[in-house]
């Protein structure tokens, strides 16, 4: 995903790169982006500000920009003709702050089974065309699988474009971002998750579960988005002990309908504290969580007044904007 938002930002083509086009058999580029930010740099620093898996997409960003890619860097050196794409070059330190909006930073146990995942994604996709009032709007059925040959073709029909989609082999590949969203996948991708030393960090977290009287389970509030409910009574029952030795237990029950609270707090292992007025570099700094929020809260599509969801952002905005240099 991190090719895309750097053309997005950057303007020019989406380069997947070389070696992983080759490695996982699609096509190396993908669309062409105006660019929002040209002047970009090292100088003119952006602060990054994710929602859910955007919140990766950011991280892995900032990673790339400041390591860059060795397989890229091995292919291009053994295959010049082909070039490289800048943003694999690394060496860029262009990003002032991170922050992340109900994004599983160590993954979630909702992605780990695709029999709940796919499904899920399905009703949220008609669940959010409906809520939208226009299902054909591109925020709605734009999947963005061109590299792998999966584009709606014109006067396709939303429901036919996502039975296609939902019935590729590209749910049975590593290349997606349902496995990037999983505990596996984020484990896997570490190395390209790294919290660096010249960059502000920030998390923000919901939760739309409660704990009952009795059993102290969590169920899912009645205000949650109806599509959510399957898998957050999924999250709540989930355990498992990932490759790294860690323990999926009832501590990761809590969840947002998609995102478990303690996965969203901030990478496990990394420097952290209460979000206050006083942020270091290379540090994340975390809000309490925001009691109530579902995941599609956060995004304005939930029972939350606009007026609420943009307060929210506003505040976001302000704080990065006045964050020392």
């Amino acid at each position: 995903m991190q090719p895309e938002l750097y053309a997005y930002i950057k303007g020019g083509t989406v380069d997947y790169g070389a070696a992983h086009a080759a490695r996982e058999n699609h096509a190396r580029y993908g669309r062409t982006y105006p660019g929002i930010y040209k002047q970009w740099s090292d100088a003119n620093k952006i602060h990054l500000v994710g929602h859910s898996m955007g919140g990766l997409t950011i991280r892995q960003l900032t990673t790339m920009l400041e390591d860059g890619s060795a397989e890229e860097q091995a292919y291009y050196k053994a295959h010049p003709e082909q070039g490289i794409s800048p943003l694999f070059a690394g060496k860029k330190h262009s990003i002032q702050s991170v922050t992340t909006i109900a994004t599983p930073n160590n993954g979630t146990s909702f992605a780990e089974n695709e029999n709940v995942l796919v499904p899920v994604i399905r009703n949220m996709v008609t669940g959010m065309s409906a809520l939208s009032g226009n299902a054909l709007h591109p925020i709605i059925y734009d999947f963005k699988l061109d590299q792998f040959g999966i584009k709606r073709q014109p006067n396709e029909t939303l429901p036919a474009y996502n039975n296609r989609v939902f019935k590729s082999a590209i749910w049975k590949t590593d290349d997606i971002s349902s496995y990037d969203l999983s505990v596996e996948g984020v484990i896997k991708n570490q190395a390209n998750l790294q919290t660096k030393s010249d960059v502000y960090y920030f998390s923000y977290t919901g939760q739309a579960t409660r704990q009952t009287l009795l059993t102290k389970q969590e169920v899912p509030m009645i205000t949650m988005f109806p599509a959510f409910v399957p898998a957050s009574n999924y999250m709540n029952s989930f355990r498992k002990t990932a490759s790294n030795g860690m323990k999926i237990d009832n501590t990761w029950a809590a969840n947002d309908g998609l995102v478990n609270v303690v996965s969203s707090y901030y990478p496990f292992g990394v420097s952290a504290k209460k979000a206050d007025a006083n942020p270091v570099k290379g540090q994340w700094n975390y809000y309490p969580v925001k009691q109530g929020w579902d995941h599609l809260d956060f995004i304005g599509m939930g029972d939350k007044l606009p007026s609420v969801v943009n307060t929210f952002y506003l505040d976001i905005v302000k704080t990065v904007t006045n964050l020392p240099k």
